[in-house]
């Protein structure tokens, strides 16, 4: 039986737009940014797909080219406190599939959703905690969530609007009220000083017993011990085991047939604590188990550590590894918007990463992330002035690095949530009325907290809200496949302290990335840097911007004016 040590845009606008409204192609949009979002603009129907200019011409926005392939932009859910859809103030599946239009409504002509293609869906299974990750039954859907019939009519749902669902899997351990554990244990218990035996009892193979104590260890009674690094109640699984592997097989086996697209695998850096040989070991031998069943899998871990370590998770094969060094309060995009770190420094790590994770396996696809439910609320990460700002600029550049970006639910919104757990993980805020349909009731013992910028339902009729630079910024994902895929290269000329400038390449195309990551406004020379051959010459170039403010992109000739937190995109 194996010891395991612990270790430890909206605004956007095309240049010339004001607030957060888009203006392609060089044209001028309205002073109350025209656009037609969600159809709350006098004069646009909803679901529109063009910006009303302040002189009152219509004009086309880039057509969407979302591509069908594991590059997705994934919005996270937490199901308890998202959207309740049986009045019982808890979220369900039956609420989130009622809400998957303001996700992805799989109709690109309109503009009226966020435009994410994937789901993460934190854990659904049968648990004894609020955030079910302590398993219980890996085959049913927790009581509080719904019934395997709501699943499924959700996975159909998904289906119909091209989004792909991946499911939190955590194999690392189950909850102590598990069978398998319950039998293991009772039948510790049962021998007394004698030997345990598999044939009499194959369950004590599943965990990691010993009657010795142990680092994480915790007393199963005064004879025996078992493995539980998180918490007394989630025994950790001995995944050296073949009858273990056997069951997760059993496991994938039942969740593919249900339609998922892939797995988000939990906690994967403690399978064996911090060996990462071990590991790879287990995650190389599942990404081969799936990918014989599924061959367009998607397979992304959460390895929380330094980046120079979770490089190394990429040689298992995975696809994906979350990228925490971007994230969180003290990450490479909270430290460059606060000045702490140049925006220079923002490309040149943007470059390093993809040198540093292609070592290990050349085919991998970043995951880059801002938050999720383990982290403080971004909006938190600032005050000030500039805080809303801030907000924005670093949502962008999040959602401008490559590879599968993943987006906590509310993080749209500017919602706010730090300390304890359960604050980090309150209800979805679609109105500032707690008592309106569908408003979840939260954790038990969340603390109140007070949202500094407005629900959904103010937010839908603030042009220049958090929401709707979130929106845009998503947009120019689903319009430009460069920003996800393309290979990086960082441009130092034209890059400086507030400033960073990168082009991405992708299939012949190229774009080119300027990011202005400060209050002041820049003029940036882009003098010689061609892109698809050509140099900027002109408001042409400008194939999409995100702003923060009223100014719009000035761009003469190869000179670009940048207001004070703005990225511009340029063709």
């Amino acid at each position: 039986m194996k010891k395991k040590i612990l270790g430890i845009l909206l605004a956007v606008c095309l240049g010339i737009s004001s607030f957060a409204g888009c203006g392609y192609g060089g044209k001028v949009a309205d002073e109350k940014g025209g656009v037609a979002s969600n159809g709350a603009d006098e004069g646009n129907e909803a679901g529109s797909n063009t910006d009303a200019s302040l002189d009152g011409r219509v004009e086309e926005k880039p057509a969407l080219n979302v591509r069908d392939d594991k590059y997705r932009t994934f919005y996270e859910v937490f199901v308890y406190s998202f959207y309740d859809g049986d009045g019982d103030g808890i979220g369900d599946l039956k609420g989130l599939t009622e809400k998957l239009d303001y996700i992805n409504d799989g109709d690109d002509s309109t503009d009226t959703d966020l435009g994410c293609n994937g789901i993460w869906l934190m854990p659904t299974m049968p648990s004894t905690t609020y955030h079910k990750y302590d398993v219980t039954d890996f085959y049913g859907i927790d009581e509080q969530y719904g019934t395997m019939d709501d699943f499924e009519e959700f996975m159909a749902a998904c289906d119909e609007r091209g989004i792909d669902v991946i499911l939190d899997l955590v194999l690392n351990h189950t909850s102590s009220s598990h069978p398998w554990f319950l039998k293991a244990g009772s039948y510790l218990k049962s021998i007394g000083d004698a030997e345990p035996s598999v044939e009499e009892c194959p369950y004590i193979d599943y965990y990691n017993f010993s009657r010795e104590w142990g680092s994480g260890y915790v007393e199963l009674d005064g004879t025996w011990y078992y493995e539980a690094q998180f918490w007394s109640g989630m025994p950790d699984l001995n995944l050296g085991s073949e009858a273990v592997r056997g069951e997760i097989e059993d496991i994938v086996d039942f969740w593919l047939a249900k339609g998922v697209d892939g797995f988000r695998l939990d906690a994967a850096k403690e399978y064996y604590s911090d060996a990462v040989d071990a590991n790879n070991e287990v995650l190389s031998w599942f990404n081969e188990m799936v990918k014989e069943k599924k061959q367009d899998a998607y397979i992304v871990a959460e390895v929380w550590t330094d980046m120079d370590t979770y490089a190394k998770y990429y040689e298992s094969g995975i696809d994906s590894v979350f990228d925490f060094a971007f994230a969180d309060s003290g990450g490479i995009i909270a430290n460059t918007v606060r000045g702490n770190q140049s925006a220079s420094g923002f490309g040149k790590a943007l470059q390093a990463l993809d040198e540093k994770f292609s070592q290990y396996n050349p085919d991998y696809i970043d995951a880059p992330f801002y938050t999720n439910h383990d982290l403080g609320r971004s909006a938190g990460y600032y005050s000030g002035d500039n805080a809303e700002n801030q907000t924005k600029i670093a949502g962008g550049l999040n959602l401008m690095m490559n590879g599968c970006c993943f987006l906590y639910y509310g993080e749209e919104l500017g919602m706010k949530g730090s300390g304890k757990d359960e604050n980090k993980r309150a209800p979805m805020y679609w109105s500032e009325n707690s008592e309106e349909t569908g408003m979840c009731s939260g954790p038990p013992d969340m603390d109140a907290v007070k949202m500094k910028y407005g629900s959904l339902s103010e937010q839908n009729e603030a042009v220049d809200s958090i929401y709707h630079y979130y929106k845009e910024a998503i947009r120019l994902r689903n319009v430009y496949p460069e920003i996800a895929r393309g290979e990086v290269s960082y441009v130092e000329s034209a890059s400086g302290d507030s400033v960073c400038v990168v082009k991405k390449s992708y299939e012949g195309s190229e774009i080119l990335l300027v990011m202005n990551i400060s209050e002041e406004e820049q003029t940036v020379d882009l003098s010689g840097i061609t892109v698809n051959q050509k140099e900027i010459n002109g408001e042409e170039a400008l194939g999409g911007a995100l702003l923060t403010g009223e100014q719009k992109i000035g761009v003469a000739s190869a000179e670009v004016v940048m207001p004070p937190y703005s990225i511009g995109v340029f063709h």
